[in-house]
C-alpha cells in the first residue's frame, strides 16, 4: 500500500502503518488538549491507542498464520485508523478453511481478553459512564479488556469485510456453494451498511464511515467472486490479446511516441527475436521526453523486470494477480516465446462477454 511506513516483519509478514493513522493520533492529542489534560495524561491516551492497535496486529496475525497453514501467504498487515488489513494472497475456496481463517482473528482477541480477566483484580461494581470517560493508570487494562471484547463483537457482524461476513459465507457455502453464499452475505452486509449510515446521521458520525466501508467491501467481494466464477475453467490464452504493437529494443523513443499517438496502445512489449526483453509504459515515455531522451533507444528506458503469464495458466489466477496492479500490462508466453498480452481491461471485457452469453 502506498504512503505506508514499514515497521518491520513478524513471522515474515511486513507490518505497515498507513499515513492516515497520524490523523488518529493527532485527534487524540487534540481531544486531550481540549480537555485541559497534562502531558502525562495525553501520552497515556496515545499509549492506549497504540496498545489497541497492537491487539489489532495480533488479530490480523491470527488470520495470517492460520492461512499460512493452508499454503496461503500474507504479504503485509496494514494499520489504518479504522483497523487493520491483512493482505492475503488469496482467500481459500474451501468453506472449512475460510471458516477457520476467519475465526482465528477474533479468537486472538478472546484469548487477550481472557488473560486480562484472569490477571486483573475483579471490579467491585459495574463500571459507570465516568469510568469510560478517559484513560487513567487505574483503568488502562480494564479498558483494554473491554476493547478486545468490542473487537470480537464488531468483527462478528455478518457483513464483508468483517470476519463475521466471511464466517457467514463459509457456513452458507457448505450447502449453497461459494457464489450464492457470497451473494447472500454481501446483500446482508450492504443492508447493514445502509442501516449504519442512517443511524450515523442521528447519533455517531463514525457509523457513517463504517457503513461506507462495509457497503463497498461487500460490493467488491461479491463482484470479485462472481468474476472468478465466470473465469473458472478458462485459460489465459482465451482472454489474451493477440493484436498489439511490439517494439524492437533498437527503436527510438520518437518511434514509440509515434505509435503511441497513432494507435490506441498505452503500453508496449519490447521483443527481440521472438523473446520478450522488456516492457514500456506511457508514463515511461512521457518521462523520457521530459528528460530529453527522445532519440535514445527504448532499450535504455524500458523495464527489464516484468511479470509474465503462460498461455496455459488459469485465467482466474491471472485475474487475481492482475488485480494487485490493475493498470499493468503483461506479456503472455508459450514455449518461451511471445504469444499475446493481457491486462485487467481485456479480462473485464472477457467477463462481460461471458456474462452476456449466460444471460
Amino acid at each position: 500500500m502506498k504512503w505506508a511506513l514499514n515497521l518491520g516483519r513478524i513471522a515474515g509478514i511486513k507490518i505497515l502503518v498507513h499515513w492516515t493513522f497520524l490523523f488518529l493520533i493527532g485527534w487524540i492529542v487534540f481531544t486531550e488538549m481540549g480537555r485541559g489534560s497534562d502531558m502525562a495524561t495525553t501520552l497515556l491516551s496515545v499509549g492506549f491507542i497504540l496498545t489497541i492497535f497492537l491487539c489489532v496486529v495480533l488479530h490480523e496475525l491470527g488470520h495470517a498464520l492460520t492461512a499460512q497453514k493452508y499454503g496461503i501467504n500474507t504479504k503485509s498487515i496494514t494499520l489504518l485508523p479504522i483497523g487493520g488489513v491483512a493482505s492475503l494472497e488469496r482467500m481459500p475456496e474451501s468453506p472449512k478453511q475460510e471458516l477457520l481463517i476467519a475465526v482465528a482473528g477474533p479468537a486472538v482477541n478472546v484469548v487477550i481478553a481472557f488473560i486480562l480477566w484472569l490477571v486483573l483484580p475483579p471490579l467491585t461494581s459495574l463500571p459507570n459512564e465516568e469510568f469510560f470517560a478517559r484513560i487513567t493508570p487505574a483503568n488502562f487494562f480494564y479498558m483494554l479488556f473491554f476493547v478486545n471484547l468490542m473487537l470480537v463483537i464488531f468483527n462478528a457482524i455478518p457483513a464483508f469485510p468483517m470476519d463475521g461476513g466471511r464466517v457467514l459465507r463459509a457456513l452458507l457455502a457448505f450447502k449453497l456453494g461459494r457464489v450464492r453464499a457470497t451473494q447472500i452475505a454481501a446483500n446482508l452486509g450492504q443492508m447493514l451498511a445502509v442501516f449504519f449510515i442512517f443511524i450515523g446521521f442521528f447519533s455517531n458520525p463514525f457509523l457513517i464511515l463504517i457503513g461506507i466501508f462495509v457497503f463497498f467491501g461487500a460490493f467488491t467481494e461479491n463482484m470479485m467472486v462472481q468474476h472468478l466464477d465466470f473465469l473458472r475453467g478458462h485459460s489465459v490464452r482465451e482472454g489474451m490479446m493477440t493484436s498489439f504493437v511490439k517494439l524492437a529494443p533498437t527503436e527510438t523513443v520518437r518511434n514509440a511516441l509515434d505509435k503511441l499517438l497513432s494507435t490506441s496502445e498505452h503500453d508496449f512489449i519490447i521483443e527481440d527475436g521472438g523473446q520478450v526483453v522488456g516492457t514500456l509504459s506511457r508514463m515511461q515515455l512521457i518521462q523520457a521526453v521530459k528528460n530529453e531522451q527522445i532519440h535514445v533507444p527504448v532499450a535504455e528506458i524500458m523495464s527489464h523486470e516484468f511479470r509474465s503469464f503462460n498461455a496455459k495458466d488459469k485465467l482466474s489466477e491471472a485475474y487475481t494477480e492482475i488485480q494487485k496492479s490493475p493498470g499493468a500490462f503483461y506479456p503472455v508466453l508459450e514455449n518461451g516465446r511471445l504469444a499475446g498480452v493481457i491486462n485487467s481491461d481485456n479480462i473485464n471485457e472477457f467477463i462481460l462477454v461471458k456474462s452476456a452469453l449466460i444471460h
